[in-house]
């Protein structure tokens, strides 16, 4: 009798320790934060004269892997996001520059590989939380179908667009969206300055709008729901990102979190507890609440015990515009009155060829994989991230697919085997602007940047050629136009752009 009890105690007491002890996940979670319009010098881990206090990404870049030659593949918003989710460049699809508009269709073909579709083929959960903007179809309120089937992807001056709404039925489950490119779950406001206003979730709005947006509120026209307000986005997408850390954590499948903020981005909307935080006005402000954000996902993975076992990407879409934040926006380039440069030390800004338009912050962690505090001056794009992914976990990529993504998961886990990065990319400009680079050389098919600052100023055109050559090794700051004098590098790398369109990929 007394064995009987000494043995049921001791079973007692192993039970005891294993429901306390948390089994590990045979493969890593993958969070993505995604910044939108964040600058390359806007943390201070990348600028040490940034005007804004940055220490969570700051900690991060302490923790894990800081990338200095990371790009975007576009130097604006829909494209860069199509880009990460696929692998491959927004300029092989319909749309050759600029971004969705207002009541798009999606941009992501249903029979396109999507980063979530190749993760539940290892069992993950999935979700996106905040900023989507790559499409939906919204139901019309005079059929059973869309009411945007056949508008015209991209096309801001198509009209009666602003009108649109009034052809919906906003009752009606919305198709496409993250749900179609293969998320199980998605919460956000789809894109903060366009209408409707109101949070979505899966494939319903939260609240059926029941105004229209007064004309002094910041965004695009068209409907809103009651008690909209500009502020409380970023507080709310978050809150739901740590939320699902927590039930996921619960959990025996790793999972995938696509966190998009929709920050420092317009509206330039800082909750009322940062304000005053930086040096750099409003915008700075605001950057600091992205950080605040970045922050409260760490640490929940911490809390959670899933952070040891986590790959956290951290970046942004694309450059900074550099507004101020007067009324929620601003005059492009105006935060540099505060002695700030979101593009430091990078020429131009978003939508630009230029490197301010697309090279971006980009920070890697994961403790059991990635040494800390390393720093690679590897050329890496967000393209990448799908394919790295998958050689980590051991997925053999489809045919036809991650058409423009390089695996660098060698240089992220240390190994430097082979020759492990890409040695050339292709960037884009919000105007449709190609450049190509090749090592150190680039060659920009254009007069001017592309993008916002051609309009300005201070950018200025380097010369009145055909087009712009610079070498970034000596010339990083792209002021010495090389165009004149090299016609053989120029040849070289026009010829490897042009094979590049025309074959459909450029990982192979």
């Amino acid at each position: 009798m007394k064995w009987r009890l000494f043995f049921s105690s001791i079973l007692l007491v192993v039970v005891i320790l294993f429901s306390g002890c948390k089994r590990e996940k045979e493969n890593p979670n993958i969070v993505i934060i995604l910044a939108d319009d964040l600058g390359f010098g806007d943390p201070q881990v990348y600028n040490s004269e940034s005007k804004i206090p940055t220490p969570n990404i700051d900690l991060l870049a302490s923790e894990g892997m800081r990338f200095t030659d990371a790009h975007s593949p576009s130097s604006v918003c829909s494209p860069t996001r199509y880009g990460l989710l696929t692998g491959r460049y927004a300029w092989r699809t319909e749309m050759k520059k600029g971004v969705l508009w207002m009541w798009d269709k999606p941009l992501i073909s249903t029979d396109r590989l999507t980063f979530p579709k190749m993760l539940k083929t290892k069992n993950y959960a999935t979700a996106c939380i905040g900023k989507w903007h790559l499409g939906w179809r919204w139901p019309s309120n005079q059929d059973e179908g869309y009411m945007n089937d056949s508008i015209p992807i991209g096309d801001n001056t198509f009209e009666g667009r602003n009108q649109l709404w009034e052809k919906i039925d906003f009752s009606k489950d919305l198709g496409g969206g993250p749900l179609e490119a293969g998320f199980d779950y998605y919460f956000g406001d789809d894109v903060p300055n366009f209408a409707p206003y109101t949070f979505f979730e899966n494939n319903k709005l939260v609240k059926t709008p029941d105004l229209i947006k007064p004309s002094e509120m910041y965004g695009g026209p068209g409907p809103m729901s009651a008690g909209w307000d500009l502020s409380r986005v970023m507080p709310e997408i978050t809150k739901r990102a740590v939320k699902y850390i927590e039930e996921q954590s619960q959990k025996d499948n790793p999972f995938f979190l696509y966190f998009t903020l929709t920050a420092p981005h317009t509206p330039i909307a800082p909750e009322e507890q940062f304000k005053g935080k930086s040096e750099a006005g409003l915008y700075g402000d605001f950057v600091h609440e992205v950080d605040w954000s970045v922050g409260q996902i760490i640490e929940a993975l911490k809390k959670s015990g899933e952070f040891e076992n986590t790959l956290l990407v951290f970046t942004s879409d694309n450059g900074s515009p550099q507004r101020d934040g007067t009324q929620m926006g601003g005059a492009i380039a105006s935060v540099k009155r505060y002695g700030h440069d979101p593009s430091r030390p990078w020429r131009g800004m978003k939508s630009d060829v230029w490197e301010g338009g697309h090279r971006v912050p980009f920070i890697a962690s994961w403790p059991t994989k990635i040494i800390p505090g390393a720093e690679s001056k590897r050329l890496i794009c967000h393209t990448d991230i799908i394919s790295t992914v998958a050689k980590i976990l051991s997925i053999a990529p489809g045919a036809n697919t991650m058409d423009d993504s390089i695996d660098f998961s060698s240089v992220l886990l240390g190994k430097n085997e082979g020759n492990p990065t890409r040695q050339s990319i292709v960037h884009h400009s919000g105007d449709g602007t190609f450049a190509i680079r090749k090592g150190d050389w680039k060659l920009i098919l254009g007069k001017d940047s592309g993008g916002f600052s051609k309009s300005l100023d201070i950018e200025g055109i380097p010369t009145e050629t055909e087009g712009q050559l610079y070498n970034l090794s000596n010339d990083p700051s792209e002021q010495n136009n090389l165009y004149t004098g090299n016609p053989e590098k120029i040849k070289e790398l026009t010829a490897l752009l042009d094979h590049y369109k025309t074959v459909g990929y450029s990982n192979r």
